[in-house]
């Protein structure tokens, strides 16, 4: 499928899906947002692709949703015609996300693959929760970071207010919703948001390096533990347990896990199939 607002690439295991609108930023609309989700699913779908990256194209990663304001400020656009989003992240009849919109940081968390965001700009709103739905975050050294929302009177609604607390936990990421403050990505580092700062023009050598190494690693023994890692965030720890106990008993038997110990003796790197 040909792409107007996004790049999809795959390169041997590894896709990337690149936000492709610099001149806005990266800003969500309607249509990067309906194109972003045709290729969540086609990912997903596919079974050669063991990894996603998520980038921006230019100078940012997200820019969140796409509020014209500088239009409003020249008087080119009225107020209330300015903000291409309020369809998609407001539905007045229901009070909720739409489900197009909710679909997209749903899918993206729970792909039974792992995700990397690569951040080579700033993350704001929006763009800022789609890097949290990914597992793993690289950022570059000058990117920043902002939950946004409240800085124009509106409430996270993509997920920002349920992975915050559980990333950065509950005292800063409520600072971080309540100011919409911008955060360093080296302040981010610290937190936990950022698994790894790098200088920008090593960020895609620094990410794709991690990504060969996740898509060299065991499909099945992955896919069971990420799904393991989030059903846990709502599971006790005695059934979490129960659950660990199943899976490990499911990888047991796969021809990866004999791979890997023939691996092991033979001193080699196991070559992995997903069986």
């Amino acid at each position: 499928m040909s792409f107007e607002t996004i790049t999809l690439q795959k390169d041997s295991a590894i896709a990337t899906i690149t936000l492709n609108r610099p001149d806005r930023l990266n800003a969500l609309n309607e249509k990067l947002l309906a194109e972003l989700a045709v290729a969540l699913d086609d990912v997903s779908a596919d079974s050669l692709v063991r990894v996603l990256v998520l980038t921006g194209s230019g100078k940012a990663f997200c820019a969140g949703g796409d509020f014209r304001y500088s239009d409003v400020k020249s008087g080119k656009t009225a107020l209330e015609e300015a903000e291409d989003m309020r369809n998609l992240y407001s539905d007045i009849k229901t009070g909720r996300l739409p489900p197009e919109t909710s679909s997209i940081f749903i899918n993206l968390m729970k792909m039974e693959k792992p995700t990397i965001a690569m951040v080579n700009g700033d993350a704001i709103g929006g763009g800022l929760d789609l890097a949290l739905c990914c597992d793993i975050r690289v950022g570059a050294a000058s990117a920043r970071f902002s939950v946004g929302f409240t800085r124009i009177g509106l409430t996270p609604d993509s997920g920002g207010t349920w992975l915050l607390p559980r990333i950065v936990g509950l005292g800063k990421a409520l600072e971080m919703i309540f100011t919409g403050d911008f955060f360093s990505a080296e302040e981010c580092f610290r937190l936990g948001l950022l698994n790894r700062v790098v200088a920008l023009d090593n960020l895609k050598n620094e990410t794709m390096t991690l990504a060969k190494k996740l898509a060299d690693g065991p499909p099945i023994a992955l896919r069971l533990s990420k799904i393991q890692v989030y059903q846990g965030l709502e599971m006790n720890f005695e059934t979490a347990l129960t659950v660990a106990a199943a899976y490990l008993n499911l990888t047991s038997s796969s021809r990866d896990h004999l791979e890997g110990i023939k691996a092991f003796i033979e001193k080699r790197k196991p070559i992995y199939d997903g069986t």
